[in-house]
């Protein structure tokens, strides 16, 4: 009788297991997918799309001809597992890097690149800039829909040093592990930590302890840049050199009630209205232009600003007048911003009498707004331009050209994910604690502590995002000494934020960073 008894019971608690969770009464009655996930939450657990704690590693052969020579390279697509103070591992970071073959790997140099955001994966330097390989685009037009200009880049940089592309936690296929959320990851300290991590795992895993080690950094990449050139250091990795493309490292002059903000882009926008033919006699070349307005921001326009509403009349109406013939806007609508011309303002009033807006991450793009009335642009056009032709192409790059397959999904950024809140605070080297960063000061101590340390400033006369002028004035803030600060180098070109879109400032990239290779591969030696 009793195991009969335990024979029935078992066979009822096989049906329960076996059967959907039934209510206990009829108003507790649970939905279809309330019951799918108490039911089978293991089962869905199994097949959910999860990054590898045990790192990834797809290797591919490629080559491509460039700066008049065949360069066959090592492509590796995998992930890096980094691990807290304890071993713990906490994320896993993708990558992909191109070696070029049957060099010697402990004395080639070698070059970390991400993009900023904060946010966003390492797409648009991959797919854009150096790589092996990179989406054809050139002037700055709207990209048309597949089938897309993608193929050999001949201006990569592979023939000056391998590449490490690498993506921030949450963006692309780089995620948290285990029970780490991704708000671990997701504030300028933390991302910062995560990356010299990251770095020093390749840096171990493939030997390159003895190579000439570079990072390059582009937009928030730059403020990263600064910190992790800290970290590095104080962890015992001398670095060559630091890249700053689309630099901005001082977020503090963006706070409401000071005047930098509008200094800073002020040479911006004397660039883009010499561009879009807005300027009485329009001088020849666009550096010329610039350089009026970078005396005229410094001197009459700083002094008018720091003035408030102490400025005299007069004094405010020639200033109004002055800015006119600089920046395209009449001095009635500058005047009534009370001489300070918002962003997107200027993006929406220097064409509007051709009912176009102007790009925010390149002012040299066109925008069609439904509100040609409007007193903001709807969206930034040099944005949309080119993103789907990035995402669609390096989808289809990674899986059928690198052989790197996986279910987790390639995501475009991490903002809008659960918890993602950048936490802005830091905590730099020297002085108290930022609720603001500005690791200026922290790529300034990494530069006292290694003077052979050299940084290069790559700038867009159009990009609006990250104006030139501001990374003039915080490179200037550094407070270097004489011997040091000619180890800060600025180059400046036709182009947007990400200035290589366009051949022809892609060209100068190379040529600028192929000397800067030179000057800084036998450790700074003069």
């Amino acid at each position: 009788m009793t195991r009969i008894l335990a024979a029935a019971c078992a066979a009822l608690a096989s049906a329960l297991v076996a059967a959907p969770v039934l209510a206990q009464s009829p108003g507790a009655m649970q939905s279809a997918p309330d019951r799918f996930r108490n039911a089978n939450a293991h089962a869905v657990e199994a097949d959910w799309a999860r990054a590898p704690v045990a790192e990834q590693e797809v290797v591919t052969k490629g080559s491509v001809n460039a700066h008049g020579q065949t360069l066959r390279y090592t492509a590796t697509a995998g992930t890096l597992t980094i691990r807290d103070d304890a071993g713990m591992p906490t994320a896993s970071l993708f990558f992909t890097a191109y070696t070029l073959d049957g060099q010697p790997v402990g004395r080639r140099p070698v070059t970390y690149l991400y993009n900023g955001g904060p946010g966003s994966p390492t797409i648009w330097l991959h797919m854009g800039s150096f790589g092996p390989v990179r989406i054809l685009t050139d002037e700055p037009v709207v990209e048309r829909p597949a089938p897309f200009r993608f193929g050999p880049n001949d201006m990569t940089l592979l023939d000056q040093t391998d590449l490490v592309f690498i993506d921030m936690v949450g963006a692309g296929y780089s995620r948290p592990l285990g029970e780490t959320p991704g708000a671990a990851f997701w504030g300028v300290d933390q991302d910062a930590d995560a990356f010299t991590r990251a770095i020093m795992r390749y840096t171990t895993k493939y030997s390159r302890w003895t190579s000439p080690k570079y990072i390059i950094g582009e937009s928030y990449g730059t403020l990263r840049a600064g910190a992790v050139a800290y970290n590095l250091e104080s962890q015992g990795m001398a670095l060559n050199g630091v890249v700053l493309l689309s630099s901005i490292m001082n977020y503090g002059v963006r706070q409401p009630g000071f005047s930098s903000n509008y200094i800073g882009l002020f040479p911006t926008f004397a660039a883009t209205a010499w561009y879009h033919n807005k300027v009485p006699n329009r001088p020849a070349d666009v550096e010329t232009h610039v350089q009026r307005a970078r005396e005229f921001a410094l001197g009459p326009y700083a002094s008018a600003l720091a003035k408030g509403s102490m400025i005299s009349d007069a004094e405010r109406a020639s200033i109004a007048r002055q800015m006119s013939e600089l920046i395209g806007l009449s001095p009635e609508y500058i005047d009534q911003a009370n001489l300070r011309v918002e962003l997107s303002g200027f993006r929406k009033e220097l064409l509007r009498d051709r009912r176009r807006t102007i790009g925010r991450l390149d002012m040299r793009y066109l925008g069609m707004d439904m509100d040609a009335a409007g007193g903001e642009p709807e969206e930034d056009p040099s944005s949309s331009a080119i993103t789907g032709a990035y995402f669609s192409v390096f989808r289809d790059y990674v899986a059928n050209t690198l052989n790197y397959k996986t279910n987790v999904e390639y995501r475009m950024s991490a903002r809008g994910l659960p918890g993602f809140n950048w936490n802005w605070s830091h905590r730099p080297p020297v002085g108290g604690p930022q609720t603001t960063p500005n690791t200026a000061i922290d790529l300034a101590t990494a530069m006292r502590r290694n003077p052979y340390l050299k940084v290069l400033a790559l700038n867009g006369y159009y990009d609006a995002a990250t104006p030139f002028f501001s990374t003039e004035f915080d490179m200037a803030q550094m407070m270097l000494e004489p011997e040091v600060r000619g180890n800060v180098a600025f180059t400046y070109y036709d182009g947007g934020h990400m200035m290589y879109t366009s051949r022809e400032a892609l060209e100068a990239l190379h040529a600028d960073l192929k000397g800067f290779y030179e000057q800084t591969v036998n450790g700074g030696a003069r």
